[in-house]
C-alpha cells in the first residue's frame, strides 16, 4: 500500500560522505554501489537509479537497465523536491517490504507524478530536482503514542476517526525536527494529516497505536546526478 509523507529534511553532503537519519556518517563511493558497507542498505546509486528512472519516464525512453546495487525487500519512500529552497514536489512510498529494484523503479515515477498534493513534476523542472531516497528498517511496536525519539525514529499511527473509520497516518525521522515540533504536536499533526477532525484530548492520543522505525536516507541533486553520468561516460 502506498503511503504520503510529509517531506524531507534538507541536508548537504560532499561526494565521500552521506549522513543517515540519525545524524551519523558513513563513508561510500558516490559511483558505486554499497554492498551493505558497515550493515548500511541505501547508497547514492539508488538515487541516480530515480533519476534514471523519471528521466526515461518525462521523455517516453525505454526503461533503465537494471541498476547494480542489491536487490533484497525492503520498505521505502521517494522524496523529490524542486529549487535552492528545496520545495517539496512529491513524496510516496510503502510499508510493504519490496524488492528495490522494482520499488525504486515503481516510487520514482509514482511520487513525481501522482502525489495528489501537487501537480505531475514536468520535463521543464527536472534540472531543478533533488531526489531523496529512504529504506524504512528496524519497526518496532510503541508502548504508547510517546514511545519514539524525535530525530531517530520515523511513526506510523493508527486510530479511529471520529466517524469510526480505522485511519493510519505516518511520517518520516526528519520531519518532527525539521518543522521544530515536540513529539505530542507531532502526534496531533499526524491526526490531522490522517483526517480526525474532532478535539484532541489526551484519551484520543493514549488510543493510538503507534509503530515506530528508523530510516537509512541519502539525497542526490540534478548536479550530482550530471556528474555521475559524466563519470561513467569516462
Amino acid at each position: 500500500m502506498a503511503a504520503g509523507c510529509c517531506g524531507a529534511k534538507k541536508q548537504k553532503f560532499n561526494h565521500h560522505t552521506g549522513p543517515c537519519c540519525n545524524g551519523n556518517f558513513f563513508h561510500t563511493n558516490p559511483y558505486q554501489p554499497s554492498l551493505y558497507r558497515n550493515g548500511m542498505v541505501i547508497c547514492m546509486e539508488m538515487c541516480f537509479f530515480c533519476f534514471d528512472v523519471l528521466y526515461c519516464h518525462l521523455n517516453q525512453f525505454e526503461t533503465p537497465k537494471t541498476p547494480n546495487f542489491p536487490n533484497d525487500s525492503y520498505p521505502l519512500f521517494v522524496t523529490w523536491k524542486i529549487g535552492k529552497d528545496r520545495r517539496l514536489r512529491g513524496c510516496i512510498g510503502t510499508f510493504n517490504s519490496m524488492n528495490l529494484h522494482s520499488g525504486l523503479r515503481e516510487y520514482a515515477v509514482t511520487s513525481a507524478l501522482k502525489d495528489s498534493r501537487f501537480s505531475p513534476i514536468s520535463r521543464d523542472e527536472f534540472n531543478k530536482l533533488h531526489v531523496s531516497v529512504s529504506i524504512l528498517r528496524h519497526f518496532e511496536d510503541g508502548q504508547d503514542y510517546l514511545d519514539w525519539e524525535i530525530g531517530i525514529h520515523g511513526i506510523r499511527i493508527e486510530f479511529t476517526s471520529d466517524k469510526g473509520s480505522k485511519r493510519t497516518a505516518t511520517y518520516l525521522p526528519e520531519v518532527a525536527p525539521e518543522q521544530g515540533w515536540d513529539r505530542i504536536q507531532t502526534i496531533d499533526s499526524l491526526l490531522r494529516k490522517g483526517g480526525y477532525k474532532g478535539i484532541i484530548t489526551n484519551e484520543v492520543r493514549r488510543s493510538v497505536r503507534l509503530t515506530r522505525y528508523q530510516s537509512e536516507k541519502l539525497t542526490v541533486s540534478y548536479t550530482e546526478y550530471k556528474e555521475y553520468w559524466r563519470s561513467r561516460r569516462c
